[in-house]
């Protein structure tokens, strides 16, 4: 199953994640927001994952930073230790890029992001993750019916 992404704005957040996936045993990938390269700084967002990470030892997480269309900070991401980054901007300047990213064994991601749950706007964080992140179970006793006999049992009674 591929990681859950969710988009962490706070240390307050990275928690709330982090403290759901690790009860739920799932993997989790925190992304910033988008272009939070050039908002906060690449050291930022690896500050906030590092402290997330400390306080929900064994929680499955991978982190991921947006450096919008700034190559320069994308560079400076990797210099920090950042792994995984999302940059958009110029062919000629993504593929210099993403070749100095093979060489330190990080990655590059381009194009238009996958789905993610944003925390932004959330009231309550833990409890937006927990829901983003359970399993969707049925409630017993309220299974329906394959479509084929539901069609049937319509035609009976009308």
């Amino acid at each position: 199953m591929k990681d859950k992404r969710i988009i962490v704005h706070s240390l307050a957040h990275a928690r709330a994640a982090l403290g759901a996936a690790r009860a739920l045993k799932r993997r989790v990938t925190l992304v910033s927001a988008a272009g939070c390269a050039g908002a906060a700084g690449p050291l930022w967002f690896k500050s906030l994952i590092d402290a997330a990470a400390e306080e929900y030892p064994g929680a499955p997480v991978s982190a991921l930073l947006d450096c919008g269309d700034e190559p320069g900070m994308a560079l400076n991401a990797l210099r920090h230790g950042l792994r995984r980054l999302r940059v958009s901007g110029e062919a000629s300047a993504l593929r210099r890029l993403k070749d100095i990213a093979r060489q330190t064994g990080a990655a590059i991601e381009t194009g238009r992001p996958p789905p993610a749950l944003d925390l932004l706007d959330s009231r309550d964080p833990a409890a937006t993750v927990r829901a983003y992140l359970g399993p969707r179970r049925r409630k017993a006793g309220k299974r329906r019916p394959p479509r084929h006999r539901r069609a049937r049992a319509r035609r009976r009674h009308p």
